[in-house]
């Protein structure tokens, strides 16, 4: 479980420290991530009882270690099944497209996992209702957000028009595609206008199946269709709406029945949990901060499901925006830190639109000499190619990240850092379990941190950990004894750290709460470098006129 951060909770004049709009995963673990740091919570959401069908069916190995920071790391495999693999099909059956998962990637997680959604939001509705911190309430929608410059008031209505007002230092709008958050904030939309309708059949399948791989994209131009793993004993299969055909006709539960029945789903195998058609939308946000309001999730980006991103984005962002605003209401770094949230999740939201829209050009095609043409395009280039892995963590490009100086050598700042297995203090297992989550400073082995006393009381403020390594094969777990104040020793296992540190030639490596590098440098004096260079970033005043001030 993430350690609870003794900072003392806000006893300023608001009612919480941040109202959160939305309780849907993204708001869920927004919630949680701010009351586990000791922040006072209260969350509105419009609906009145839990939402009990599926949206998400997946997420990969990087979400399931953010989800992990949760706490609800131990339950997380109980309502998950890892993937086996993803391909994509001719009407033929000749495989355009091979991604082999693996049970574990390099994050300390399966490459991807499947999941019934509902049971996603129930353990982080359990996980809140151990923190004191966080308030739920149920059948409230937002209708009015002022912000007073100190703080933010907030006007709920329940559903019988009763009117509430809700104070805070801080606003986040995780309130879905329609989101009111954006639209009282009249912030600028970028809409790529690639859409198209699909119908949605969930099932509940009566007897176990195996399906290999689990997660197969038929790009048959008679229909595109597309069958994925949603966890445990449900699967989900979606049928594109053809050119010319009416969207009622589609959406009848006869003709999802219709289309189930060639994979073998009948009412005789299956329950329908649902079926409906949606469009799927590629927008951002160009703003997702205006003043003391923010927005996250769907409320900031749209995405086709094509490479199941959506809800892996939106869990990305709340974690992004966590601890920045922890440290700001801690008064440990200025609000121009928060602009950075926008900078970095856009810029990684953008890529993964833009790559979303690209395999949805290749999927979407229905006339059949187009499709012909692609099939023999891609065969041929893949011909003789094997299975392939995922692509590793999307790395952030700019935004709250060391760049050292001119003559050092290129540095893996941005980059996920892989997890792997390390014998510490507090036993053997994963490093987030061992070590703890926040900031790290890693030192290689036997190196020297030489940080001093006021770098060392810096990073004691920021909660942060001085980790050195030792290398696997020592045996015995590291100890607080054996090294310098405020300094643990691991082992490290099974050489993750090491090979990591070793291939940018760097000895020691600062990786932020949300486990993205902040840099990486060589020797003591690099070290010092990165920790002056966090606390500089950290620490520097609002520029006048900067954006994300109030408008």
């Amino acid at each position: 479980m993430p350690k609870v951060s003794p900072h003392e909770p806000s006893t300023g004049p608001t009612d919480a420290d941040v109202v959160v709009v939305g309780n849907g995963p993204i708001g869920a673990a927004l919630a949680v991530l701010l009351a586990q740091r000791g922040r006072r919570v209260t969350v509105l959401e419009r609906r009145r009882r839990p939402y009990t069908l599926p949206r998400a069916t997946s997420f990969d190995g990087e979400t399931a270690r953010l989800l992990a920071a949760c706490g609800i790391g131990p339950d997380l495999g109980r309502i998950t099944e890892p993937a086996s693999g993803y391909q994509w099909r001719t009407a033929s059956g000749e495989t355009l497209l091979d991604i082999e998962f693996r049970p574990q990637g390099p994050y300390g997680w399966p490459d991807a996992n499947t999941m019934h959604q509902p049971a996603l939001e129930e353990l982080l509705a359990a996980r809140a209702g151990l923190l004191p911190g966080v308030t739920v309430l149920r059948g409230r929608q937002a209708v009015g957000i002022a912000d007073r410059g100190d703080r933010v008031v907030v006007t709920a209505e329940d559903e019988d028009g009763a009117v509430q007002t809700l104070s805070a230092r801080w606003v986040v709008g995780c309130d879905g595609a329609n989101s009111f958050v954006r639209e009282h904030l009249d912030v600028p939309v970028t809409d790529l206008g690639f859409s198209y309708e699909w119908l949605l059949c969930d099932v509940e399948l009566r007897e176990p199946q195996a399906f290999v791989p689990t997660n197969v994209q038929i790009c048959d131009p008679a229909r595109p269709t597309t069958l994925v793993g949603s966890g445990p004993g449900h699967r989900r299969w979606e049928f594109m709406r053809l050119p010319g055909e009416r969207a009622a006709e589609l959406n009848r539960e006869e003709t999802a029945w219709r289309l189930l029945a060639p994979f073998g789903v009948t009412p005789d195998t299956a329950t329908l949990l649902r079926s409906t058609t949606y469009m799927f939308q590629a927008r951002w946000a160009e703003r997702w901060r205006v003043g003391r309001v923010l927005l996250a999730g769907d409320a900031a980006h749209l995405m086709p499901p094509f490479a199941g991103q959506g809800m892996c984005s939106g869990i990305r962002d709340v974690v992004n925006l966590s601890w920045k605003l922890d440290l700001v209401m801690s008064g440990l770094a200025e609000e121009a830190v928060l602009d950075t949230y926008t900078e970095e999740r856009r810029a990684q939201v953008q890529e993964s639109i833009l790559a979303s829209v690209q395999l949805g050009r290749v999927i979407c095609v229905t006339d059949p000499a187009a499709a012909a043409e692609r099939d023999a395009t891609v065969l041929a280039n893949r011909r003789g190619r094997g299975p392939t892995r995922p692509e590793p963590a999307k790395p952030l490009t700019e935004g709250l990240l060391y760049r050292g100086g001119a003559e050092e050598p290129a540095r893996p700042a941005g980059e996920v850092v892989p997890q792997g297995t390390v014998d510490g203090p507090g036993g053997s297992g994963p490093f987030d379990e061992v070590v703890g989550r926040g900031f790290v400073l890693l030192l290689a082995a036997g190196a020297d941190a030489g940080l001093g006393a006021e770098r060392l009381s810096f990073l004691a403020g920021l909660e942060a950990f001085v980790v050195r390594l030792l290398p696997g094969g020592q045996g015995g777990a590291g100890s607080d004894a054996a090294a310098d104040p405020g300094v643990v020793e691991v082992v490290d296992v099974d050489g993750v750290y090491g090979a990591y540190l070793a291939r940018y030639g760097a000895s020691a490596l600062m990786v932020r709460p949300d486990y993205h590098v902040f840099g990486a440098a060589e020797g003591p004096e690099g070290a010092a470098a990165l920790v002056d260079d966090l606390r500089a970033r950290l620490t520097a005043p609002v520029p006048a006129g900067a954006a994300g001030h109030r408008s």
